[in-house]
């Protein structure tokens, strides 16, 4: 970190993103995220990480595209000064990692001149990345212990052929070659003229980490037209060195079942996160579409008057992680803590719900095994209701089965209205970036995701998404669907997340089984 005596109000966080996966960026540069008021931000970081700055924050999107520059370098330089000469606290946003290739020295020194404290938080380098997805080891003791890092697209005053080919093409192990794309003819050749064999293997890594890579393999004699052959086009990684052959036994990113697959993940924005960690971990592009968001009931005061009183209740039935979070923050509201709940059965419905009470140091008693509303009456029924009191703080649209079969069965049943589900301003704008840009499947996980879609959607966006594979995570959300004139593809077997991406999986699967 490096400050000038005459410190300024404002501070730079040059943070290097990474890649491409959300998941290989730093937790210092999430951190710097998440305090930042402004976020001035490059192409190829991944807009997933824009989420990560407070709502308030300013977003200024300055992205390069090779041959297209959005922003020039002299503006992105004004907008650094300005914004922190006004005293905020500003994120530089640069793809991989600022100090290799990507101009973060020279906005580095810029600050340093200005007087303006900044930090540099190192990036996964994609050149690093994309050998790791790809499945090749840059150095490996049997083949190299060398590694040169070049750029294949230099400034327009220097051109490519003016670097020491003869000391790289034979000195080094391992070359790896960012934005050289339109360079590969060159690179290939100069590197046969001074000396490297031609059968030297090469890689060229497209969209390295995400779920749109491409990898084409060939020599430096042959990748020229490996890559047209394909219609390879960047941004890509080149990789030239013998290591390349370990990428036969070594490749493990690409084997994954969705990979390339663009799934759109209709839940709230808070809670849309971890399904998409579950589609991501299987190769898939989640596309967050959150279409439902969480509000407090118009009337608080039938649950309010039931939280005083929990005392009087025998079970608490409670049927979502945010149900339990809503339950507890109103708890804290009324001044009250995990103490009244002394003496409860807790009921969980489904293995998340039960972590989410874990967070609260407090552990389930009874968890149905069939996460439905059914599922709940058969397992408290078995174990007899008859003359206890029973508290269920409900959604307000969710089906009453559970209130009138235990009641039914002689239990004394409260459903307060503990939280609505409204429908996301956000997720129209969502919606129709994610169908220009296309998608593979949509999913929905209630059946609230189910209307609100559709009345978001227009009627050429509600015929693209019937055109879709659509996936339900269990018996109510698909009758939504079939009332709605929708298909489902296939239903979750057990209604959890995880059986959904199983689900998915396996449709896809047979699919390309055919």
């Amino acid at each position: 970190m490096t400050e000038s005596p005459k410190q300024a109000s404002g501070r730079v966080y040059l943070v290097g993103a990474g890649p491409g996966d959300p998941g290989l960026i730093t937790a210092r540069g999430l951190a710097c995220l998440r305090r930042a008021e402004v976020v001035i931000y490059d192409y190829l970081a991944n807009p997933v990480f824009l989420d990560e700055a407070p709502v308030d924050a300013e977003r200024i999107y300055v992205g390069k595209t090779c041959g297209c520059h959005h922003t020039p370098q002299e503006h992105i330089n004004a907008l650094l000064l300005d914004h922190a000469r006004a005293g905020r606290t500003v994120v530089r946003l640069k793809g991989g990692d600022p100090f290799i290739f990507g101009r973060g020295g020279e906005e580095a020194s810029l600050l340093h001149e200005a007087g303006i404290p900044f930090e540099v938080v190192p990036g996964v380098t994609a050149g690093f990345a994309a050998a790791a997805y790809a499945g090749i080891p840059l150095t490996h003791r049997d083949f190299t212990t060398s590694l040169g890092l070049f750029t294949g697209h230099e400034k327009p005053e220097k051109k490519l052929s003016s670097l020491d080919w003869d000391k790289i093409a034979t000195g080094l192990g391992t070359l790896v070659f960012y934005m050289g794309m339109t360079n590969l003819p060159v690179i290939c050749e100069k590197m046969m003229a001074h000396g490297r064999a031609p059968e030297t293997p090469v890689a060229v890594i497209r969209w390295a980490t995400t779920p749109r890579q491409q990898v084409v393999e060939g020599t430096l004699e042959t990748i020229v037209d490996d890559v047209a052959r394909v219609g390879l086009k960047p941004p890509a990684v080149i990789v030239v060195g013998e290591v390349v052959g370990l990428r036969r036994q070594l490749r493990w990113f690409e084997d994954r079942p969705l990979l390339g697959k663009r799934i759109l993940v209709t839940r709230s924005a808070s809670a849309g996160s971890e399904f998409a960690r579950l589609l991501e971990q299987r190769g898939a592009e989640a596309v967050l579409c959150p279409v439902i968001r969480f509000a407090d009931p118009e009337d608080c005061a039938p649950l309010d008057q039931a939280l005083r009183h929990l005392a009087e209740y025998d079970d608490l039935i409670l049927t979502s992680a945010n149900a339990v979070e809503r339950f507890f923050a109103r708890l804290g509201y009324l001044g009250l803590d995990v103490r009244a709940l002394g003496g409860l059965r807790l009921v969980a419905v489904g293995p998340k719900t039960a972590e989410s009470l874990r967070g609260y140091h407090l552990n389930a008693d009874i968890v149905p095994v069939d996460s439905r509303a059914e599922g709940v009456v058969a397992e408290l029924t078995s174990l007899g209701v008859a003359g206890r009191r029973i508290l269920y703080p409900r959604a307000q649209l969710a089906r009453s089965v559970i209130p009138d079969q235990l009641s039914a069965a002689g239990a004394r049943v409260d459903a307060p209205v503990l939280y609505r589900t409204l429908p996301d301003p956000e997720g129209a704008g969502r919606l129709a970036q994610a169908l220009k840009q296309g998608l593979d499947a949509v999913t929905f996980t209630a059946s609230s995701t189910v209307t609100n879609l559709i009345e978001l959607a227009d009627a050429d966006q509600r015929r693209q998404l019937a055109q879709l594979p659509l996936f339900s995570i269990g018996p109510e959300t698909s009758r939504t669907m079939r009332r709605l004139g929708l298909e489902v593809a296939a239903q979750a077997a057990t209604s959890t997340l995880e059986g959904m991406v199983e689900k998915v999986v396996e449709f896809f699967q047979n699919s390309a089984k055919g």
